[in-house]
C-alpha cells in the first residue's frame, strides 16, 4: 500500500510539472505548427485534394465506358407468331408442328463505347479542371497566407498581454515597497493617515490590474493554443526576437504574384474554357461502339457468339436553339470573372498602400513613444525629489508613477504593433509565405 501510494504521488507531482511547464515558441515556429495543424490549413488541404480528384474524373470522360448486364426474367402465357419457319412446320400428314411456350428468359449484354469526337467538349472541360485545380492550389496559397497573419495576430495579442503583465508585476512590487515606507512614515509622524490611505489605493488598483493581465494573458493563450492544436495546458513562452525586425527597406524585397489574384486568373480562365465546353454542344457526337450478346429463350431460342462493332452518331437538333442561352450564361460568368480580377487588382494596389502608410504610422508611434517613456522617467524623478523636499502632494506622486507605468506599456505594445504591420506590409506584397519559407 506505501509503495502504492508513493507511485500515486510521484505521478501527481509529474502531472502538475507537466501542466506547469512552459513550451518556448518562436513566431516562425508558431505559424509553420498552424500551417500544419490548424483547422483552416486542413480545411484548405481538403479542397486541393478535392480539385485534384475533380480534375481525374475529368479525365475519364476520355476513356471506354464498358458496361456489362445481365437479365433473369420470368415470361407468362406468350403470343409467339415466327416469321420464318422451317420444313418441319408442315408435316406430310398435314399436321402443323405445336412450338413450345417458353416461361423464362435469361439475357447477357456487354457494350463498350468510345468517344472519338464531342465537339472539342471533353478536351476542352479537361483544360477548364486544370485551371479550376490551379485556382484551389492558389487559393490554398491565399489560405496559408491568411493563416499566418491569423496566427501573428494571435500571437502578438499574447506578447502584448505578458508584457503589460510584466510591467504591471514590476509597478505592483514598487507600490507594495511604497505601501511599506508610507506605514512607517505614518507610524512616525511624517505622512498623514490620508496619505497612507492614497498609495494603499493605488496598491490595490495596480493589483487589480495585474489580475485583468493575467486573465487576459490566460485567455489569449488558451486561443493561440487551441489555434495551433497544442496541448490546452500548455503555457507558451514569447520568443522577444521574433520582434527584432530586419534592418532593410521593405521596398527591396522583389514583387512576386498575390495568390488570391493568381487564384481569380485561373478563375477565369476555367470560366472562358467552359464556354468553349457550351459550344461544343453544336456539333454532332462520334463514338466507336462494340458489343456482345447472348439470350437464351426456354425451348425456343438460344443466341450465343454475337458481337457487334460500328460507329454511334447522336446529334440534338434542340440544341441549336436551347443552347445559346447556355453560352450566353457561360460568357456571363467568364466577363464576371473579369471585372472581379480587375477589381481585386485595384484592391491589392490600395491594400499596399493603406498596408505601408499604417506601416511607418507604427514606426513613428513608437519612436513618439519612446519619447514619451524617457519623459515619463523623468518627470517621476522630478516630482519625487519635490515630493521628498515637501513641495508637492502624494496625489501629485502617484500621478506620475502612473504615467511611468502607462508610457512603459505604450511602449512594449507599440513595438510589438510594428511586427504585426510588418507582415501584414508583407501579404499584401505577396512575400509572406516567401518570407516564413525562407528564413
Amino acid at each position: 500500500m506505501k509503495k502504492d501510494f508513493l507511485l500515486l504521488l510521484f505521478l501527481s507531482l509529474s502531472n502538475f510539472v507537466c501542466a506547469q511547464q512552459t513550451e518556448p515558441m518562436s513566431l516562425k515556429q508558431a505559424v509553420h505548427q498552424a500551417w500544419e495543424s490548424s483547422n483552416p490549413s486542413k480545411i484548405s488541404e481538403e479542397k486541393v485534394i478535392a480539385a485534384k480528384e475533380a480534375l481525374k474524373i475529368t479525365r475519364n470522360d476520355r476513356y471506354p465506358d464498358f458496361l456489362i448486364s445481365g437479365q433473369a426474367a420470368y415470361l407468362t402465357d406468350p403470343h409467339l407468331d415466327l416469321k420464318i419457319r422451317n420444313n418441319a412446320d408442315n408435316s406430310d400428314d398435314g399436321r402443323t408442328s405445336e412450338i413450345p411456350v417458353p416461361h423464362y428468359l435469361l439475357l447477357g449484354q456487354a457494350n463498350l463505347s468510345l468517344p472519338l469526337f464531342s465537339g472539342f467538349k471533353i478536351n476542352n472541360a479537361v483544360k477548364a479542371g486544370k485551371n479550376d485545380y490551379k485556382d484551389t492550389e492558389f487559393s490554398s496559397k491565399s489560405d496559408k497566407a491568411d493563416i499566418a497573419v491569423e496566427t501573428i495576430k494571435k500571437y502578438v495579442m499574447l506578447y502584448k498581454a505578458i508584457k503589460t503583465g510584466s510591467l504591471v508585476r514590476q509597478n505592483l512590487a514598487s507600490a507594495k515597497e511604497r505601501v511599506r515606507v508610507f506605514k512607517n512614515m505614518e507610524k512616525n509622524g511624517l505622512v498623514a493617515r490620508n496619505d497612507l490611505l492614497k498609495v494603499e489605493l493605488q496598491q490595490s488598483h495596480v493589483a487589480l490590474a495585474l489580475a485583468k493581465a493575467k486573465k487576459t494573458e490566460r485567455v489569449l493563450n488558451y486561443q493561440l493554443v487551441k489555434f495551433l492544436k497544442l496541448p490546452e495546458n500548455q503555457k507558451i513562452s514569447i520568443d522577444t526576437l521574433s520582434f527584432e525586425l530586419p534592418e532593410e527597406e521593405l521596398n527591396s524585397y522583389r514583387a512576386v504574384a498575390r495568390p488570391d489574384i493568381e487564384a481569380l486568373r485561373y478563375q477565369k480562365k476555367a470560366a472562358e474554357k467552359r464556354v468553349k465546353v457550351e459550344k461544343g454542344n453544336y456539333f454532332p457526337s462520334i463514338a466507336l461502339t462494340g458489343g456482345y450478346i447472348a439470350a437464351d429463350i426456354e425451348s425456343t431460342l438460344t443466341l450465343t457468339r454475337m458481337f457487334n462493332i460500328g460507329v454511334k452518331l447522336s446529334y440534338n437538333l434542340a440544341d441549336i436553339f436551347k443552347n445559346k442561352s447556355k453560352v450566353r450564361l457561360a460568357q456571363s460568368r467568364a466577363r464576371d470573372l473579369q471585372l472581379k480580377l480587375d477589381d481585386a487588382k485595384d484592391k491589392m494596389d490600395m491594400t499596399v498602400q493603406n498596408t505601408r502608410e499604417a506601416y511607418q504610422l507604427s514606426i513613428e508611434n513608437y519612436k513618439v513613444y519612446q519619447k514619451a517613456r524617457k519623459q515619463a522617467i523623468e518627470n517621476y524623478r522630478i516630482v519625487k525629489d519635490k515630493y521628498d523636499n515637501g513641495l508637492l502632494e502624494t496625489r501629485d506622486l502617484l500621478e506620475a508613477d502612473v504615467k511611468q507605468l502607462q508610457s512603459k506599456i505604450d511602449m512594449a505594445v507599440a513595438k510589438a504593433e510594428i511586427t504585426l504591420k510588418y507582415y501584414e506590409l508583407l501579404k499584401a506584397k505577396g512575400y509572406l509565405i516567401n518570407e516564413f519559407s525562407n528564413n
